[in-house]
């Protein structure tokens, strides 16, 4: 079996494995963990979010004893409606490792060896690992029957590399006039790239470079040359 079909497989197993984790993934919610917030001082420091039926409590972690400080007169507490407005938003900072599918449905090469710069848009995908920081804000906002509810704002970052499979046109023109047909190649994407996530959806930008697995990749003018591309990216983990 060739390189390339090994690569395909072991995308497609990464992704069908993911499915089930993607509709029930956490990650885009408050949930009940470990947090970096600025919640009972003016610096940051680590505190423990505990979800309780309609009430989010925020308890002060003791660096000393290395436990959670559950005294009920030492916690922050959030229901989900106030009866009055009060200023007391909130926001929790998360790191995490990220597992991402990734896709660049855009993709910019610059002029190669006289050919014109080229906007492809062929299929890919491919696997992206990173580092990932979250972050939380809480807040509440007043509703028509004049009540205040609890709203949980959530954004993320991530930094991180990719590799997966994808395609792209062969032709004369981009083989220097060796290749006398057109086909559709198969290339090995891999790169870095930066993203925002808006709760488990993530847009960003990839810098990445192709490797043409067949016998014409000597003369395909764009094999590990650098392209730029616009990314869409679904949470796995």
């Amino acid at each position: 079996m060739k390189l390339y079909q090994w690569l395909i497989i072991c995308v497609l197993i990464v992704i069908l494995s993911s499915c089930g984790v993607v509709r029930t993934s956490p990650k885009y919610q408050l949930a009940n963990g470990y947090y970096k917030s600025k919640t009972f001082s003016s610096k940051t420091e680590k505190v423990y979010v505990d979800n309780e039926v309609d009430t989010i409590f925020i308890h002060r972690y003791d660096k000393v004893t290395k436990l959670v400080d559950t005294a009920l007169n030492k916690r922050v507490v959030f229901p989900s409606r106030l009866a009055v407005s009060i200023n007391n938003s909130r926001s929790f900072r998360q790191a995490s490792f990220d597992v991402d599918f990734v896709s660049m449905p855009f993709k910019y090469r610059p002029t190669q060896r006289g050919f014109p710069q080229q906007f492809n848009t062929n299929l890919n995908g491919a696997v992206y690992l990173g580092f990932r920081n979250d972050v939380y804000q809480i807040k509440y906002k007043q509703s028509p029957l004049k009540k205040y509810d609890r709203q949980v704002t959530h954004y993320g970052f991530s930094f991180g590399v990719f590799t997966g499979i994808g395609g792209s046109a062969i032709n004369p023109w981009v083989t220097n006039n060796v290749v006398g047909y057109e086909y559709d190649g198969v290339v090995w994407a891999k790169g870095v790239g930066a993203f925002i996530g808006i709760n488990n959806f993530n847009i960003g930008l990839a810098v990445g470079f192709d490797d043409l697995l067949d016998d014409n990749k000597d003369f395909w003018i764009y094999q590990q040359k650098p392209w730029l591309g616009f990314a869409f990216g679904l949470n796995l983990n």
